[in-house]
């Protein structure tokens, strides 16, 4: 028993579910692996390439070979929509509930009474359309997450240069406790004012809210605490993992939005600095259960930047290089995603996409295990790899890798 390593590029589909359809119909054609190198004709991605991801696509390109001795499948989304909160719970093993969904709106006059009560400023901010949204102390925002799902988080952003972190977060457990949506995400930036974020405003039919990318608060020492309603910890693998001893660690956005009261959450943004210090875990524990999200590739597609989203995946497949070497004899690597994030396909929010799994171990042989049917089959492979309880969900692929 070694090292289970898992990193996600989020964002990364492979191709559209086949519900789409039917339930996204603006993710029809969705294909973010796919379209990107169709536009970047000069994209290499070498090791990426080596693990299967041709394979997974069932297309080459002249930097994206086929590979005869990769192990590799794909895994469908369980969860509603394409969430990064939802897909990373699903791929810890939880089954994904089905979720409750309001505008900021249904709950504002609430939440500010809240607020007020606990002795905090706060006042209404009108948008062009009539619809408001919070400010907090003069330096914070509370409103609707413009970026994911309508209706499937309230985001707490603020200026922490003006607003302390520590405060920020007793204000979004403030909004948390009388909020029913999946996320409250509280989350702040420095070198940015209260102006930058009412700068980002913007205005998506009943929802409103600040377009955080566009606000200026990723770029300066982000801090970001994802507040999830109705996921229960117990049933997920750091929390299995940690409670028996083993050394567990999170790494990139995946530390912000999955509880680990008993490893160590390291939550970090910028993609080398993420990937550079999974090697350095991966050389130093001997065994370990180790997540890494890499989150610059979903912050490019909600851009709409191909651009930007090859050079982060270039960057990504020359760390992912290096951690495969690192590994032992007996660790295992899976990289996946957590849904698209197509930026080709006319809108900037995250596409309903199949993910890929591309696999490695030093016993596995080529292979494909098929598309699996939920993200949780991971947990569950991590679950029987390190001889633990089993996850609320997902069925492990373990055996299919050493066959």
């Amino acid at each position: 028993m070694g090292k289970f390593v898992v990193i996600v590029l989020d964002g990364f589909g492979v191709g559209a579910m086949p519900d789409v359809p039917q339930v996204r119909p603006a993710d029809c054609g969705a294909n973010t692996c796919i379209h990107i190198f169709e536009r970047t004709p000069d994209l290499k991605l070498p090791n990426l390439a080596s693990l299967g991801l041709a394979n997974i696509v069932g297309r080459e390109f002249p930097g994206l070979p086929f590979a005869p001795n990769a192990t590799f499948g794909r895994a469908m989304l369980m969860h509603d929509g394409a969430d990064t909160f939802f897909g990373h719970q699903e791929i810890m093993g939880t089954h994904p509930a089905k979720p409750f969904g309001e505008p900021i709106c249904n709950k504002i006059e609430k939440i500010k009474q809240t607020l007020e009560e606990a002795g905090y400023h706060v006042r209404y901010y009108t948008g062009t359309s009539g619809k408001r949204l919070l400010i907090v102390n003069e330096a914070c925002t509370v409103a609707d997450n413009v970026e994911c799902d309508p209706g499937q988080a309230f985001n707490v952003t603020a200026a922490i240069d003006d607003l302390d972190f520590e405060e920020e977060l007793k204000i979004g457990h403030l909004v948390r406790s009388v909020s029913v949506v999946p996320r409250v995400i509280t989350f702040g930036g420095r070198g940015v004012h209260l102006q930058n974020l009412l700068d980002a405003i913007e205005e998506h039919g009943d929802y409103i809210g600040v377009n955080a990318p566009a606000s200026g608060v990723y770029n300066n020492d982000y801090h970001c605490i994802h507040m999830g309603y109705g996921v229960d910890p117990e049933v997920q693998m750091p929390t299995i993992l940690g409670k028996s001893g083993l050394p567990v660690f999170l790494l990139g956005k995946v530390a912000d939005v999955v509880t680990n009261n008993y490893g160590t959450s390291i939550p970090m943004v910028d993609t080398a600095s993420v990937l550079k210090r999974t090697l350095e875990i991966v050389q130093e524990q001997e065994t370990a259960f180790i997540c890494t999200n890499v989150q610059e590739t979903d912050l490019c597609g909600h851009r709409e930047n191909v651009a930007a989203y090859a050079d982060r995946l270039r960057v990504a497949d020359e760390w992912i290089g290096k951690i495969r070497e690192a590994l032992g004899e007996d660790d295992i690597l899976i990289v996946q995603a957590d849904h698209g994030n197509d930026p080709t396909i006319g809108h900037p929010h995250h596409t309903r996409e199949m993910v890929p799994l591309m696999i490695y171990s030093k016993h596995s042989t080529p292979k494909d295990i098929g598309t699996r049917k939920t993200l949780s089959d991971v947990g569950a492979t991590a679950a029987e790899y390190f001889h633990s309880k089993a996850p609320q969900n997902g069925t492990s692929f373990l055996p299919l890798l050493l066959k």
